[in-house]
C-alpha cells in the first residue's frame, strides 16, 4: 500500500472524518502528518499552547493531569480517537499532559495548516468542523451526566 493510501485508509477510520468522500480525504490528507511515538512519548504537556488537532492512528495514549504536584491518569485513548479538538479551535493553553503508554502513531493536524485548509477548500472544512462539533457535543453530554452522577451521590 502506497503512503497517500495508506494516509486516505487511516483517515477514513476516524470518527471526525466519517462525513469525507473520497476526494474530501485525498484533499484532508495533504494537511496532515504522521508522528511515531515510542513508549513515554509526549504529544503535548499540560500548560503548553495548544497548536495541533491529533488522531490515534494506533497504539494507546495517556492523560495525565497534574493535581498536588502529583501525576494523575485519567483517562486512555485507542485507536480512532481524537485529542486538542479545543485548541484547534480556541488555541488556549493544554489542559492535561499525554503521552504514549505503549508505542503508537497520531496524525497531526496543525491549526495553521487547518486554517489553510478552511481558505481553500471551505467545504471539507466545514465537514471537519461538523465532525468535531458532534465530537465536543458528545464529550459535553458525558461530562455533564459524570457531573450530575457525582451530585446526586454527594447529596
Amino acid at each position: 500500500m502506497n503512503i497517500n493510501k495508506e494516509l486516505e485508509y487511516l483517515i477514513s477510520e476516524i470518527p471526525v472524518f466519517h462525513d469525507l468522500d473520497t476526494n474530501d480525504t485525498q484533499i484532508l490528507s495533504n494537511y496532515l502528518f504522521p508522528k511515531d511515538l515510542s513508549m513515554d512519548g509526549l504529544v503535548c504537556k499540560e500548560g503548553q499552547h495548544g497548536s495541533f488537532l491529533s488522531f490515534v492512528t494506533s497504539g494507546e495514549l495517556e492523560i495525565v493531569k497534574t493535581l498536588d504536584n502529583k501525576e494523575v491518569v485519567i483517562s486512555k485513548i485507542t485507536t480512532g480517537d481524537s485529542l486538542g479538538e479545543m485548541a484547534l479551535i480556541d488555541g488556549l493553553t493544554r489542559s492535561t499532559t499525554v503521552r504514549a503508554c505503549k508505542p503508537s502513531t497520531i496524525l497531526i493536524l496543525r491549526r495553521d495548516d487547518f486554517n489553510t485548509l478552511l481558505a481553500k477548500h471551505p467545504q471539507v472544512g466545514i465537514k471537519i468542523l461538523k465532525g468535531i462539533a458532534r465530537l465536543l457535543s458528545l464529550n459535553l453530554r458525558k461530562a455533564s451526566a459524570q457531573i450530575t452522577t457525582f451530585m446526586t451521590m454527594t447529596q
